[in-house]
This record gives structure tokens, sequence and C-alpha cells, in this order.
């Protein structure tokens, strides 16, 4: 599978500059070559000495997908619930967001589950060969028309997953990735300046050849 004509006429930094977080689906499917092309373009990140230990578990309606889901249903909803209640969410676009997000969870077209096979113990940098086939994915997802959302509330219910799903032990449950068609549409994320974030030479000195973005 090559790349040609993949983005959907997308270029790749309008794509970086406009991939946000999708938490509403329509009620339609992802076709499985649209399915099979994201995943492929998540396969193309780099890892480290290119062991390529990243795994995509793809649940959509099968009855070890829809056991799973239910599973997940109930630790996204209980993760909101906890976060909302501790961080002190007003009524927002974000939270009437994230509570349809939770509550639809097993109705989301495709939820993948991004692993990673440990060749060695579990270390604090072993992530770095796994996260960037996520974004990878995120990406794909938007050029072909979707959208998706990486969440870390599978890890409450880790333990089920596995025995639902037949993940072995030496295989780390990295992350947990929603995808459909989105019921909005993507646009420019909104993000801090740039030169607020970047440094020149040493740390807290200002990068000034950075424009100003006000």
């Amino acid at each position: 599978m090559s790349d040609s004509g993949a983005t959907g006429g997308l270029g790749l930094l309008e794509g970086l500059a406009t991939t946000r977080a999708i938490r509403r689906y329509r009620d339609e499917p992802i076709p499985d070559h649209h399915l099979a092309e994201i995943l492929w373009h998540a396969g193309r990140a780099p890892s480290g000495s290119n062991r390529q230990p990243f795994r995509f578990l793809v649940l959509r309606d099968g009855p070890s997908a829809v056991e799973a889901k239910a599973v997940l249903g109930d630790s996204f909803r209980a993760g909101w619930s906890a976060k909302r209640a501790a961080d002190g969410y007003r009524p927002s676009r974000f939270a009437d967001s994230m509570q349809h997000f939770v509550d639809h969870l097993e109705q989301t077209p495709v939820v993948v589950l991004v692993c990673l096979v440990r060749y060695r113990s579990a270390n604090p940098y072993e992530g770095a060969s796994v996260y960037p086939a996520c974004q990878n994915l995120l990406l794909a997802a938007r050029a072909l028309g979707y959208g998706g959302a990486l969440t870390m509330w599978h890890l409450g219910v880790e333990d089920d997953l596995r025995r639902i799903l037949g993940i072995p032990d030496e295989v780390a449950l990295s992350a947990c990735i929603t995808l459909g068609r989105p019921m909005g549409r993507h646009g420019p994320v909104r993000r801090k300046p740039i030169g607020q974030l970047t440094f020149d030479d040493r740390w807290d000195q200002t990068a000034d050849w950075i424009p100003d973005e006000s």
C-alpha cells in the first residue's frame, strides 16, 4: 500500500495544524479499506531500532469487541465523572462533548487499543516506540475524513480487557483511540503561542526569532 492519494488533498502541515480531538461520531462504520489505510500509515511511524513493537487491536462489532466496549464504557464514564468532580468543570461545550463521548462509547464505530509488545522490562521511555504511531493514526484518519480521540481511561479496566481479548501479560496497553466520521468538523486547533513554549540557548530565554502570533 502506497501513500498515493492517501491524503485526500489535505496537506501535511494543514493536517498537523487542524487535527483536533473528535468525540462525536456519526452512526456509520468505517469501511475496511479506509481502516486498513489508516492503520498502514500508523505503521509507518518510527520506533526504537525500528523494532515496530506497536500492535493495533481493533474493536468494531464482533462479540469480543461488544463485550470490551461495554467494559470500556463503564470505565470512561467513571473516569470522566471523577475528573469532572476533581477539576470542577463548569457547563461548557467541552464538558458537553465529553459527556456525549463517554455516554456513547459503546456506539463508537471503531476503538483501537494501541499495544506495545515489550522486549525488555517496563521502563519510562518505552512510549517513544508507540506514541508516534498513535499520532500517525490520528493524522491518517483526519486525512480520510474521520476523527478520533486518544484516551487512557482503558487502564481502569485493563485486567478485564486482557481477559476478554486474550492480551498476553508481556503486552502493554499503551493507548485507547476512538475513531469515526465526525458529527462536527475539524478546524484550526487553539494552542498557546509557540513563542511561549520555546526557549533559545538557555532555559527561560525568549526565542525572539519566532514571529508574534497575537
